[in-house]
C-alpha cells in the first residue's frame, strides 16, 4: 500500500513545481488524487535530473535515469519514497511499461537534444513526455476496456495541448535556463525567423506570427482533447474540464503581450486561478456537459468554437462573465 507520507512528499513536490496542476488535482476524489500526487512526483524527480546539466554531466545524468526507470518498473530496490510509490501505483493500476519507458526516454532525450527541426519531431517527444503522462493518468481512473479505449486517444491529445502551451508560455525560460527551443525550427523560418534571433530574445512581429501559428495548432489539440472528458468517471471530469480551462488561460495572456513570450513569461495570478476554479464549478453545476462549459468558460479562445455548438451564448449556462 501507498503510505501516507509518500503521498504527502509528491504531494509538496506538486505543490512546489506544478502550481496550476496543483490547482485542478486537488478537485479530483481521493482514489484519484493520491495516485496523481504520486504520478506527478515521479514526474519532476526525473525531469530535474535532466535540468540538473549545470551540476552533473550527461553520463551521470543518464545513469540517474536508468536507475528511475529501474526503481520505477519494480526491476530494482529504492529508498525513495516517491519512487517506490510510483512502482506500486503502476503496478496496481496496471500502467503500462511501454508509457514508462516512453517517458523516461523522453527526458533522456533532453539531455542532447535542444532544437526540434519540425512539429513531427516535436510531437514524437511529447510522445513520451506529454502523451504517456495523458495515458497514464487514464489508467488510474480505472475505467472499463471500453470507456479506456474512447478516453485515451483524447488524453493524448490533452497531453500534448498541455506541454504545447507550456512551451509557448515558456519560450523566454526555455532559452535563458536551458538554452532550448521548443518551437518547431521549420515554423520559425516559414516566418522569416532564424534560431539565433530567438537565441538573442529578439522579438517582433514575425515571432508574433510563429508563435501565432503554433497556438491555433494547440488549440485544436485542445479541441480534440476536451471531447474526451465526458468519457471519464463523473467525479474525475470537474478537475480534468478545470485543468484545460487553466492551462488554456495562458494563451489569454500570450494574446495580451500580442504574443511577446520572448521578452517576459506570462504566469496566471492565485486571484485568477481561484476564479476561474469558482466560475468552472459554478457552470459546471448547470452543465454537466465538459465541452460546452470549456468553450464557455474560454471566451478568449479561437473563434472556431462557435462551430461546435459550444459557444458562449449557446449552452444554457448561465453567464457570468
Amino acid at each position: 500500500m501507498v503510505e501516507q507520507k509518500q503521498v504527502a512528499r509528491s504531494k509538496r513536490i506538486q505543490r512546489r513545481t506544478g502550481k496550476t496542476f496543483h490547482v485542478a488535482t486537488r478537485l479530483l476524489p481521493q482514489r484519484i488524487r493520491h495516485p496523481t500526487y504520486v504520478l506527478y512526483g515521479f514526474f519532476r524527480i526525473a525531469d530535474e535530473v535532466v535540468d540538473a546539466e549545470d551540476t552533473a554531466p550527461p553520463a551521470e545524468q543518464r545513469a540517474e535515469l536508468d536507475r528511475l526507470r529501474a526503481a520505477a518498473l519494480g526491476e530494482e530496490p529504492t529508498d525513495d519514497p516517491v519512487l517506490e510509490a510510483f512502482s506500486e501505483v503502476r503496478e496496481r493500476n496496471g500502467i503500462a511499461d511501454a508509457d514508462v519507458h516512453s517517458f523516461v526516454d523522453a527526458m533522456e532525450s533532453d539531455i542532447d537534444t535542444d532544437r526540434y527541426e519540425t512539429y513531427a519531431d516535436l510531437e514524437a517527444y511529447m510522445d513520451g513526455s506529454a502523451a504517456a503522462v495523458g495515458r497514464m493518468m487514464t489508467s488510474i481512473m480505472d475505467l472499463d476496456p471500453e470507456e479506456e479505449a474512447e478516453a485515451l486517444p483524447h488524453a493524448t491529445k490533452l497531453g500534448e495541448a498541455f506541454q504545447m502551451t507550456n512551451f509557448l508560455r515558456d519560450v523566454r525560460e526555455d532559452v535563458v535556463e536551458r538554452d532550448r527551443i521548443y518551437l518547431p525550427l521549420e515554423t520559425l523560418r516559414r516566418h522569416g525567423v532564424s534560431e539565433q534571433q530567438i537565441l538573442d530574445l529578439e522579438f517582433d512581429e514575425d515571432v508574433a506570427a510563429a508563435i501565432r501559428e503554433e497556438m491555433a495548432r494547440t488549440e485544436r489539440l485542445y479541441e480534440e482533447g476536451v471531447a474526451g472528458i465526458k468519457y471519464l468517471p463523473e467525479d474525475c471530469q470537474l478537475a480534468v474540464l478545470l485543468a484545460a480551462v487553466l492551462y488554456v488561460d495562458h494563451h489569454r495572456l500570450i494574446r495580451n503581450l500580442g504574443y511577446d513570450t520572448v521578452s517576459t513569461t506570462p504566469e496566471l495570478s492565485l486571484t485568477r486561478k481561484l476564479s476561474l476554479l469558482v466560475r468552472t464549478r459554478w457552470k459546471w453545476q448547470w452543465n454537466r456537459d465538459p465541452e460546452a462549459v470549456f468553450y464557455d468558460m474560454c471566451t478568449d479562445f479561437d473563434p472556431s468554437r462557435e462551430s461546435h455548438g459550444h459557444g458562449p451564448h449557446g449552452t444554457g449556462v448561465p453567464q457570468t462573465d
